[in-house]
């Protein structure tokens, strides 16, 4: 029965691993030959048109979601069973490397593969401007190294944890082929956005900057009002923007975390 919590640990890097083999296959290229072959959102006015052939990263997408479904009620489960160890933590962290680490930079990799696609002479750009993605990997596995050691973290992050910076990256696919905005696939479809991603979302992991965790002692309406915030904001963007909605809400929570000097003082 001890090793429940671990199992459902293990389904978070399972989960991990299916969305990296939907993130990887079969990659992004430009439309040559429609045939039958699904499009991508509609960028006929931005140059050329690209296909799926089947592109499914977006099914990646609702696999990290899934893993960050199952790594938040881990932790719960093994509380309820009296069952937390230092092996059950440590497997949690490995599980999160995967499922909000690499899996993510897979996503970013993909995006900076079809941004330089679509220049002339795009599919001959060097990988040495495309691996710059896996920074994020190294940043989260350092941020969960440190987390591992530090015991002060009791009811706060230091620096953003790395299943939000997971999620934020799982959303942009699902963003790509649903939203109706030519602005945003623009955007998602230019390296520098992806720089300035990969830039922010590591430096917010590996900061020690405080932020808002749904750990403190004794609920009072001025700890929780932070949360109820993000919440509505979910709720209320999802509803007119839908995907667009985690990138509001991520923002939210950093901005909240960054002015709120109660996480620091917790």
């Amino acid at each position: 029965m001890k090793q429940i919590p671990n199992i459902i640990t293990l389904l978070n890097l399972f989960f991990g691993c299916i969305a990296i083999v939907y993130i990887v296959q079969p990659g992004l290229v430009p439309l040559y030959s429609s045939n039958d072959l699904a499009l991508v959102p509609d960028v006929t006015d931005l140059g050329t048109q690209y296909v799926s052939i089947p592109q499914q990263m977006f099914i990646g997408s609702l696999f990290i979601g899934l893993a960050a479904v199952v790594d938040f009620f881990d932790g719960f489960v093994a509380r309820w069973m009296k069952a937390t160890s230092p092996m059950g933590a440590e497997l949690d962290s490995l599980a999160d490397v995967v499922s909000f680490g690499v899996a993510p930079s897979l996503i970013v990799y993909q995006f900076l593969r079809l941004s330089f696609a679509q220049q002339d002479n795009g599919l001959d750009t060097s990988i040495i401007f495309i691996i710059p993605a896996f920074i994020i990997a190294c940043a989260g596995a350092y941020r969960l190294a440190r987390f591992n050691i530090d015991t002060s973290q009791t009811t706060y992050f230091k620096g953003v944890p790395i299943p939000a910076n997971g999620l934020v990256i799982a959303s942009f696919p699902l963003i790509y082929w649903t939203n109706d905005y030519v602005f945003i696939t623009r955007l998602l479809i230019n390296p520098w956005f992806w720089y300035a991603i990969i830039i922010i979302l590591s430096w917010l992991m590996v900061s020690k900057k405080p932020m808002l965790a749904l750990k403190f002692s004794g609920v009072t309406i001025k700890k929780i009002t932070p949360f109820i915030i993000i919440a509505l904001i979910a709720i209320v963007s999802a509803f007119f923007i839908q995907w667009l909605a985690v990138p509001v809400s991520f923002m939210t929570y950093v901005i909240l975390s960054l002015l709120n000097k109660q996480s620091s003082e917790l």
